[in-house]
């Protein structure tokens, strides 16, 4: 007979960024639904679901109340570093884990949190790495102003300064601030050899209108001499943008369409954010399944078993090793550039080892 587990479900269904949080929460009911059909599993998945609806001030009471008033021990669910932040105080205090889907700007590795999308080594590191030989090394950098903005640009400064290049300029929006005029208006003025765009919602949505305006008043500021890159737009947002986004770059695990994702690669996914989230609930199942009372393990004691190894989750640092692809939306649809396979996540970008490396044609010299 199926044990029935409570797992809770903390997605924004409404506000600022609630685009990429359906997303997730798309991929997460999915999941559960192929769980609850799956022969093979002897648990039925039961989702305890609230809704912070973007609001910084509700996730941690959210999150507290699935603790403290149901049975759930896992948490699937957030979608800003700064809402991650706030919630893992309180899973430490009652021992509860957070399963978390997003891209993030890594140095962090809580005993209570688990991370399966991509941190900077496989996404911001190989990007910026392929965008040097392509277009140049002056960058101007922009973010929303909270964590992922703030570490996003302090490790593009790095690895732009690393490789002898040039930040031209810096600036921040409050979350759901659309107000992109002077960034617009020093992009114009310092003229970089592209952007990386770590806006989020609606911010992000008002600068890349207002950029491609700039690039049909100036050829400077066109994809093909200066492109915008993002680590963090998936196709979840392409509709809402329509053909502003066209000749965006991006950095991520997984697009519509491409195979490869770790242990489902089979599986057709609306964007990297649904995927990620399907990911971090069949795998929980998985390991619910094949560990009888896992339900009430540490989180430690649950990914040093055979099953976390074999779906790519290092049982050291919590998170998962995955592909690395770079594409470019054209034609309303991301099409990949670069691909690579299985890159070990490295949170605190402590081993060079772990970054792709570029693929570079082979040189004769001609005498």
């Amino acid at each position: 007979m199926r044990r029935q587990i409570e797992i809770g479900i903390l997605y924004s269904r409404q506000g600022s960024y609630a685009l990429m949080s359906e997303a997730c929460y798309t991929g997460a009911m999915n999941a559960i639904a192929q769980v609850n059909s799956d022969p093979q599993m002897n648990v039925e998945l039961i989702a305890i679901e609230r809704d912070p609806k973007c609001s910084i001030d509700l996730y941690q009471p959210l999150c507290a109340e699935i603790l403290r008033e149901t049975s759930a021990r896992h948490v699937v669910g957030c979608m800003t570093s700064w809402s991650r932040k706030e919630v893992i105080p309180g899973l430490e205090r009652a021992g509860g884990t957070l399963w978390y889907a997003t891209p993030y700007e890594g140095f962090e590795a809580s005993d209570h949190v688990v991370y399966t999308h991509a941190c900077p080594n496989q996404h911001l590191v190989p990007l910026l790495q392929w965008a040097f030989d392509k277009f140049g090394k002056s960058a101007y950098l922009t973010g929303s102003n909270y964590i992922w903005g703030w570490e996003m640009n302090r490790v593009a400064r790095d690895v732009v300064s690393h490789a002898r290049g040039e930040v031209l300029g810096e600036r921040y929006l409050p979350i759901g601030d659309t107000d992109v005029a002077h960034m617009i208006d020093e992009i114009r003025a310092s003229r970089p050899n592209f952007i990386i765009n770590s806006l989020i919602g609606s911010s992000s949505y008002a600068f890349l209108r207002a950029y491609a305006a700039l690039g049909q008043q100036d050829p400077h500021f066109r994809p093909d001499t200066c492109p915008v890159l993002s680590c963090n737009l998936t196709e979840a947002e392409l509709e809402e943008l329509g053909q502003e986004a066209e000749g965006l770059i991006a950095a991520g695990p997984y697009f519509r369409g491409e195979a490869g994702w770790p242990n489902h690669p089979e599986q057709s996914f609306g964007s990297s954010l649904e995927a990620s989230a399907f990911f971090a609930v069949y795998t929980l199942a998985g390991l619910l399944s094949r560990n009888s009372g896992a339900e009430t393990a540490g989180l430690s004691e649950l990914l040093r078993s055979p099953e976390a190894a074999s779906a790519g989750i290092d049982a050291e640092t919590h998170h998962t090793a995955l592909p690395v692809l770079i594409a470019q939306v054209r034609g309303g649809k991301f099409n990949v550039l670069e691909r690579w396979e299985g890159v070990s996540a490295d949170p605190y970008l402590s081993r060079r080892s772990c970054a792709p490396q570029m693929q570079r044609p082979n040189l004769t010299v001609v005498k």
